[in-house]
Order: structure tokens, then C-alpha cells, then sequence
């Protein structure tokens, strides 16, 4: 293994026998992560241990770490929101589409990605545009062609993934936000899948909208998500009107002085209860860490985890997507013919490998976790599919 990270095990509450491939389902709290929500259960239980106003406002400290995460140069841009959908619904109500345009997705896209686009393509006369890689190989390079040529001078809105959750293809996000600004769309990208466990660069991509949830590769918890957002969006309305998103908020006591101004910055599209007394604590120890290890060593001990394992499956028959398409924390191990899926599902389980069937592919999700136990327990289930 690389001398650049080494196994992050004991950070984490997995024992032994737990062989877990599926951080793209959810990822487990580090310890110190799980420390700080027991901390924050304890001061609940006595109120007096949060003093308004200032614990109010320590949700500022995630805009900081998810900003420093992605390379974003103004904090403020970014909010506090509960999930993807909930983004992705506020990028909805504010950018701008006139019927006969359309909304660009990818094939398969997560769900929580894909309905808000369908109700607002439907109710202004729009249409909706979800490009298929289709099959055959070179299937990655093939998938970021189409979606390039599927944006056209009647393009409103791209909204798709950094990396696609059923076998982590990666999209070429500088030159589909080129290609944007090409012909004036708005870019909203759902980095769920790869904030964290691969580099992201606000200033390179150039997006309107990238928003991550917390619980999984941030290794935080359920229920939040942070959101950066450009200017486009700095004047545009909420979905809820939060009262802390208001200046003067800070001053409980003319709280009933009612501000029709926000806050400047992105602040404006918080969620109702931003503060969440339990929730930040436990993603800020969690954004702490990942930036201690940096995504770019988290990437590269991923990567060098898997390379024999992938070329020791492939002498069996499986396959993966070429390397310069795919992602090395998320992956489709694609079977080969005879492969009975509800054997190998029984079997992975029976031995403690957790991962996700999708489709007719395995989607392998490791991360600093794992160790070279993990995958050896893996490669003898998938050999003995074969046998």
C-alpha cells in the first residue's frame, strides 16, 4: 500500500468480520464523529448548554469545512439543507426554463435527482432529456459523448452526477460546464457519490449548484445535506422562509422586528432548524477528518487497494469500466455469463461482504476502511461464483 494514507480501521467501529464494500449506501461514523453526537445528545438534555444566539450559528463552521472541500472560495455560498431533493427542488423553483426548452439528466439518474425536473419540464411545456450510454464497450467515454451532444441551444438545465450511483462513471464536469456556458444552461451537479472520496473543484467546473449529502462518503449523518450555489441563485426565493435566515437574526430580543431582508450569501435557502443541535456536530468531526486525509489520498489508497484485485477478477470473467471513466472508491463489477446473482447475493452475505447488486453488476464502494483482508474475503466469494 501506498505510504500516502494508510488504513483508517481503527477510526472507525467495524470489526473484523464486518467486510464492508458499500459506503455508496451509507457510510459508517468514524468514532470521533460518533463521540461528538453523544456529546451533543448530553447538552440537549440540558438546555442551558446551549446559549442562544451563538449556537445557532455553529452550523457556520460546516460552510467553512464543505467550502475548504470543494475548493470554494466563498463560505457564505454555501447552505444547510436536509437532502439532495430538497436542492435539487430549490434549483427547480429558481433557474429559469420556457417551454420547448429541455433539462439534461443522465440514464438512470437517482431519483432524488429526477422528479423536480420532471414537474417542472411538465408544467412549463419543457422536456426532459435522459441520455443513455447504450451498450457495447467504451461505454464511459461513449455516455460523456452523448450527454455533450444532448445539450443544445435549447438546454435550460444540466442537473446530473459528478459519478453515477449504480457503477460510478465519471463525468467530465469541466467540459460539460464548458459546453453549458456555451449555450447559457445552468450546471447543477449532485456530488453525493464523490465529494469526499474524489477531488472537487468549484473554481474548474464552474457549476450553479453542487450539492452533497452527508451520509455517506462525508461519513456524516442522515437528514443533512450542504449546498454551494452561485450568484445566479442571489436573489431567488426559498422553499421555506426561515426566520434565521433574516438580518438581525442574531438578536433574539426584536426577533418580532420583522426584516423582509436576508442574510447575504446563500444563507436564504437553509433549511427550517439549520442549527440541528444533533446532526452538525457529528458532520463537522466527520468533515474534519476527511480533510485531514484529503480526497485526493483517499482516491489513491482506494485505487491502489483494488488494482490486483480488479486484474485478478478479470482473469475470471468479471469486468470493470476503464479507469479513466469510472472512480476507484465506486465501481460496477460487471459478471460473467452463468453467474446465478441470488447464489452470489446468499453467499456474500453469509460471509459478511457488503455491497450492492445493481442490475446485473456488483457496485463496489470501498474506502480507508478497508484493508487488503476485505478484498481477499471478496475475491473468494466471486471466484467461488465461478467454480
Amino acid at each position: 500500500m501506498s505510504d500516502a494514507l494508510s488504513c483508517q480501521r481503527e477510526a472507525f467501529q467495524l470489526g473484523r468480520n464486518d467486510h464492508y464494500f458499500n459506503c455508496a449506501y451509507m457510510g459508517p461514523l468514524p468514532r470521533a464523529s460518533e463521540e461528538a453526537g453523544f456529546t451533543a445528545i448530553r447538552q440537549k438534555a440540558v438546555p442551558t448548554r446551549i446559549t442562544p444566539p451563538d449556537a445557532f450559528w455553529d452550523t457556520d463552521e460546516l460552510r467553512r469545512l464543505y467550502a475548504q472541500l470543494i475548493h470554494a472560495p466563498d463560505p457564505s455560498r454555501v447552505a444547510v439543507q436536509p437532502g439532495v431533493s430538497y436542492a435539487v427542488a430549490t434549483a427547480a423553483k429558481n433557474l429559469p426554463i420556457t417551454a420547448g426548452q429541455n433539462i439534461v439528466l443522465t440514464h438512470e439518474q437517482f431519483p432524488g435527482n429526477v422528479y423536480a425536473w420532471h414537474r417542472l419540464a411538465a408544467e412549463v411545456g419543457g422536456r426532459v432529456r435522459a441520455v443513455d450510454p447504450g451498450a457495447g464497450d467504451a461505454r464511459g467515454l461513449r455516455w460523456n459523448e452523448r450527454l455533450l451532444e444532448a445539450i443544445d441551444s435549447d438546454t435550460a438545465i444540466v442537473s446530473v452526477p459528478n459519478v453515477h450511483w449504480t457503477d460510478g462513471t465519471l463525468f467530465d464536469l469541466i467540459a460539460i460546464g464548458d459546453r453549458c456556458r456555451d449555450v447559457g444552461a445552468a450546471l447543477v451537479v449532485d456530488a453525493t457519490q464523490s465529494v469526499g472520496a474524489l477531488p472537487f473543484d468549484v473554481t474548474a467546473v464552474r457549476p450553479d449548484m453542487v450539492v452533497c449529502a452527508t451520509y455517506k462518503w462525508l461519513l456524516g449523518p442522515y437528514s443533512l445535506a450542504l449546498t454551494w450555489l452561485s450568484d445566479r441563485f442571489d436573489d431567488g426565493v426559498p422553499i421555506e422562509e426561515t426566520w434565521i435566515a433574516r438580518k438581525n437574526s442574531r438578536d433574539f430580543q426584536h426577533l418580532v422586528d420583522y426584516q423582509d431582508e436576508y442574510i447575504p450569501g446563500a444563507v436564504r435557502y437553509d433549511m427550517a432548524e439549520r442549527s440541528s443541535f444533533f446532526l452538525a456536530p457529528i458532520a463537522r468531526a466527520s468533515l474534519e477528518l476527511i480533510l485531514e486525509w484529503t480526497p485526493e489520498a483517499i482516491q489513491g489508497y482506494c485505487r491502489e487497494l483494488t488494482a490486483d484485485f480488479l486484474q485478478d477478477a478479470a482473469e475470471l470473467g468479471y469486468s470493470v469500466e476503464d479507469q479513466a471513466w469510472r472512480s476507484s472508491h465506486l465501481f460496477g463489477l460487471r459478471m460473467p455469463d452463468g453467474i446465478d446473482l441470488a447464489a452470489l447475493k446468499a453467499t456474500l452475505a453469509e460471509r459478511n461482504v457488503s455491497a450492492s447488486l445493481r442490475g446485473s453488476a456488483l457496485r463496489l464502494s470501498p474506502n480507508v476502511y478497508n484493508d487488503d483482508v476485505d478484498v481477499r474475503v471478496l475475491f473468494e466469494v466471486l471466484k467461488g461464483a465461478v467454480s
